[in-house]
């Protein structure tokens, strides 16, 4: 009913996947953006076409892709797990098997895209389905430590099987994004090099983007529909009390391991587009630093919600630049002359070697944090932030913010 969107007069009503007409002219008019951004049409956002945008955004859609297999697993059935990065780094490295190159020190089998990119994430899921039972036998902290573990034993398998990972500090090429139907030298459809497209000059980062874009779509649905199954409402009754739930008749064991062996298959197939997007990984990049990433963007974003899981992967991968072009924009400042505005830009950013700033600008070891090193920091405050101002993180803003709106002017 127009004037009450939140009547719902059917069971299938209310766990359609976009079940009000509103959230789906968001969702359409979302879509379109995504699709439009790289053609510099749409307004406002034009600065988003240039190449090095396109490539945070690119970022974005894998990182997000991989937030929402940990969303599975701890939004949806309340498992507290520090080892994607582990499921990451397995995925990834599926995919360079099959489709990177062989050398006399490298194994590999020069498969397609369409080979290369399920089979990761296929091999990730039945890892994880394998590691499942051991892990789900404890909870909560002593599930979060089991998880832990992974990502040192992974990083420490990773360095040592050469001939899969290229070795430490070295790592190794992986296949770029190209669709193939087998092994032919040229592909029908390049997504690596910049040239025409459908009759449409477009760049390598242009088609990359709207690539992953596609990939992204998909498992939103997938992610999204997975919660209005019966497994779905499986998890999320075993999240919310998981005693009664098996009292209930839910399989607790059973449900976890799928969760598991789902969460693995998106980390897997997040590592492989991770691999393909960048061209080159090390194993030190499967770290315990890329699993505090996943979990800091389901926490900011909002635990339990798809769209907070894609509000989140968005803020953290976007923050760093924009840290540091106003980290940029306060050096400048503090070098174009004196003023209020100047002293106090000079307190946050070091444009010297006898400068005591925050954060430095100066190329190499000097005063204060460099970029990278603040973002660490940034990531941990702004966790601590969200815990304990706003548990549900940006998605439970714009609860706050749409609740207002739609009571206005009757707000209290």
């Amino acid at each position: 009913m127009r004037s009450r969107p939140r009547l719902y007069t059917s069971y299938a009503s209310e766990v359609a996947l976009l079940p009000t007409w509103t959230q789906k002219t968001a969702a359409l008019v979302f879509l379109l953006c995504l699709a439009l951004i790289p053609f510099d049409v749409v307004p406002g956002l034009s600065f988003l076409a240039d190449s090095d945008w396109l490539t945070i955004l690119s970022r974005v859609a894998v990182y997000a892709i991989g937030a929402l297999g940990l969303h599975i697993l701890s939004g949806l059935a309340g498992q507290v797990s520090l080892g994607h990065a582990f499921f990451v780094g397995v995925g990834a490295y599926t995919a360079v098997i099959l489709g990177g190159e062989a050398s006399r020190t490298l194994w590999g089998l020069a498969l397609p895209i369409w080979i290369w990119l399920p089979a990761s994430g296929l091999v990730a899921a039945l890892v994880g389905a394998l590691i499942a039972p051991v892990a789900v036998r404890v909870r909560g902290i002593y599930l979060a430590i089991v998880t832990l573990g992974l990502v040192f034993i992974g990083e420490w398998i990773f360095r040592s099987v050469v001939a899969m990972t290229g070795g430490a500090q070295a790592g190794r090429e992986f296949p770029a994004f190209a669709l193939r139907i087998w092994k032919e030298d040229t592909p029908f459809l390049d997504f690596s090099t910049d040239g025409p497209w459908f009759g449409i000059e477009m760049t390598s980062e242009a088609k990359t983007y709207l690539l992953l874009v596609v990939f992204l779509v998909v498992a939103i649905i997938v992610a999204k529909n997975i919660q209005r199954t019966r497994i779905g409402r499986a998890f999320m009754s075993i999240r919310d009390r998981d005693i009664a739930a098996e009292v209930m008749g839910v399989a607790d064991t059973r449900n976890k391991v799928i969760a598991f062996a789902l969460s693995s298959a998106f980390a897997g197939v997040t590592g492989a587009l991770l691999g393909a997007f960048l061209g080159r990984l090390v194993p030190e990049g499967f770290s315990l630093l890329m699993s505090i990433q996943f979990v800091a963007i389901l926490l900011i974003g909002g635990l339990g919600t798809v769209s907070g899981t894609l509000l989140g992967a968005a803020f953290v991968i976007i923050l760093p630049r924009l840290v540091q072009d106003f980290t940029g924009l306060l050096a400048s400042t503090v070098e174009s002359g004196t003023g209020l505005l100047s002293t106090i830009s000079g307190v946050f950013v070091s444009t010297g070697m006898e400068d005591p700033g925050i954060v430095s600008t100066l190329p190499g070891t000097s005063p204060g944090l460099n970029v990278a090193q603040f973002n660490v920091v940034l990531y941990g405050l702004l966790l601590i932030g969200f815990l304990i101002f706003e548990p549900l993180g940006l998605y439970g803003i714009w609860i706050r913010i749409r609740n207002y709106w739609k009571s206005w002017p009757f707000t209290y």
